[in-house]
C-alpha cells in the first residue's frame, strides 16, 4: 500500500497551538508608531476579534467551527502518499512520505486558513477583504473562500508573479475576486510580498467595510494549517510508522512549514527542516530582531528573522517564498535550535521537481520543489549511511499554473542564483 486516506469524519476538529510548547513565551508584536506592544484595539481595524484572540492564545487546542469543517470536508482529510518510485530511483533505504495538499480546490494548502479567515470576518459583519499574494496560491485560495461566504475581495499580486502566472489571476477572477499588480504605484518594480502587504493594508485601513487577510507569517494563520500535521501523524500510524525522522517543508512566511511541523514539535526525536530559496535566505542569512512585516512600515513590528523590510528579492519562480521576514513562531523555533533551515538555488530545486514528476507523476509548484530537493538529499544521505530513515514532506501545491517555470528550466532559460 502506498496511499493512506482518512474518512471525512476523521478531519481534526481542533487546531494545535504550538505556543505552549515553546521554550519561552513568544515576544509581542510592537506598534509601528509607539514601539509598545500592540493590543486588541490596535489590530481591530485589520482583523476580526476571533482571529486576534487566536493570535495571542496560550490554549493548547482551539476548536474549529462547524461551518469551517463543512467546507474543509470538500477535500480534507488529504492523502498521505509514499513515494516508492522516487525511493527506487534514488536507491535509498529511506522511506519517503508526502502529504498531498494539492487536492484542495485551489490546488494548495492555503485554503486551510483562507476558509476560517473568511468565516470569522463574515461572522463579524465584514463584507470585503483585501490581501496580498506572491505566486498567487494565497490569492486563489482566499478568492475561493470568499465565494463560499459571499465576501468581496481585492488581491494585490506581486508584479513579478502577476506577469509570470496569468492563470492565477484568471482563477482569482473566476471565483469573484479582483486582482491588480503590486506595487500599484511603481510599474517597473517587480515587487515583493512586503510591498504587496503595504498595498493591501493601505486599502483596508481606509474602509469600514474591509478587513485585511494574511496568508502566512502570523500565529493564527499557522494555527489553522496544523490540520496538515495532525492528519499526517494519524496516517503515518496507519502506514506502520511511529514518527518520522525528519519533517520537511518549504518556507516563505512559514504557513505550510508550521502546518506540517508544529504538531511534531513536542516529539523530541523528530528533526524539523525549513527549506528556502538561496535568493531570499531569511532564516539562513537573515538577522533575528524586530522588523516590519511590510515594505512601507505600516504593519506592527514582528520578532523574526529578516533580510530587512526593504529587501526586494530576485524574480524567481517560487513567488510564494519571496518574503523578507518569517513567522515569529518559526523564527523562535529556529533561534532556539528546535528547527533547522537550509537554502537552495532554484536550478537544484527544479532538477528535483522534474525528477519527482518523472517518478511520482505529479508536477509540483516551484515552492514545493524546495521540499522535494531537501527530501531527496536526506534520502541520499540515508543511502550513504545505510539508514532506514523515515522522511515526511509537505507537497504543498501542484504546478499546473507554473508551467512557464518548467518551460524555462527545460529550455535553459532559468536564471539561477549564486551557489548552484
Amino acid at each position: 500500500m502506498t496511499r493512506w486516506t482518512l474518512p471525512p469524519d476523521k478531519i481534526p476538529t481542533a487546531w494545535f497551538n504550538v505556543a505552549p510548547h515553546l521554550t519561552s513565551p513568544p515576544q509581542p508584536p510592537l506598534h509601528p508608531g509607539t514601539r509598545e506592544p500592540v493590543g486588541p484595539d490596535d489590530l481591530a481595524p485589520l482583523f476580526p476579534m476571533a482571529l486576534i484572540g487566536q493570535e495571542v492564545s496560550a490554549e493548547p487546542w482551539i476548536d474549529v467551527p462547524g461551518e469551517v469543517l463543512d467546507i474543509l470536508r470538500l477535500w480534507r482529510p488529504t492523502p498521505l502518499v509514499r513515494a516508492t518510485r522516487l525511493e527506487k530511483a534514488l536507491g535509498t533505504p529511506a522511506r519517503i512520505y508526502f502529504k498531498d495538499e494539492s487536492v484542495s480546490p485551489a490546488g494548495s494548502h492555503k485554503p486551510n486558513t483562507a476558509v476560517p479567515q473568511a468565516f470569522y470576518n463574515k461572522a463579524e459583519g465584514v463584507s470585503r477583504l483585501s490581501t496580498e499574494t506572491g505566486a498567487g496560491q494565497w490569492g486563489t485560495a482566499l478568492a475561493f473562500a470568499c465565494a463560499q461566504f459571499d465576501l468581496d475581495l481585492k488581491v494585490y499580486m506581486v508584479r513579478a508573479s502577476y506577469e509570470q502566472k496569468p492563470y492565477r489571476k484568471i482563477a482569482i477572477e473566476t471565483w469573484g475576486g479582483e486582482v491588480v499588480p503590486s506595487p500599484v504605484d511603481e510599474p517597473d518594480n517587480p515587487g515583493s510580498l512586503g510591498s504587496a502587504i503595504s498595498d493591501a493594508v493601505r486599502d483596508c485601513v481606509g474602509r469600514t467595510d474591509t478587513h485585511y487577510a494574511l496568508g502566512s507569517v502570523l500565529n493564527h494563520v499557522l494555527l489553522h494549517q496544523t490540520v496538515i500535521g495532525l492528519e499526517a501523524k494519524e496516517q503515518l500510524e496507519l502506514a506502520g510508522e511511529r514518527l518520522p525522522d525528519v519533517v520537511i517543508a518549504p518556507c516563505g512566511g512559514g504557513s505550510n512549514l508550521g502546518g506540517i511541523a508544529f504538531p511534531f514539535v513536542p516529539d523530541a526525536g523528530v528533526r524539523l527542516l525549513a527549506v528556502e530559496p538561496l535568493s531570499c535566505p531569511t532564516l539562513t542569512q537573515g538577522e533575528f530582531g524586530y522588523d516590519f512585516g511590510d515594505t512601507a512600515g505600516l504593519t506592527p513590528l514582528l520578532p523574526m528573522y529578516s533580510l530587512g523590510h526593504d529587501f526586494i528579492p530576485p524574480s524567481i519562480h517560487a513567488g510564494g517564498l519571496r518574503y523578507h521576514g518569517d513567522s515569529p513562531l518559526i523564527s523562535q523555533l529556529v533561534r532556539d535550535g528546535r528547527m533547522e533551515a537550509i537554502a537552495y538555488p532554484q536550478g537544484k530545486v527544479f532538477e528535483a521537481a522534474v525528477q519527482f514528476a518523472r517518478t511520482e507523476g505529479k508536477i509540483p509548484a516551484p515552492e514545493c520543489g524546495h521540499a522535494i530537493r531537501a527530501a531527496i538529499d536526506e534520502a541520499l544521505a540515508a543511502k550513504e549511511t545505510g539508514e532506514e530513515r523515515v522522511i515526511l514532506f509537505n507537497y504543498c501545491g501542484h504546478g499546473f499554473l507554473d508551467l512557464s517555470a518548467y518551460d524555462d528550466y527545460t529550455h535553459g532559460r532559468l536564471a539561477d542564483e549564486q551557489g548552484s
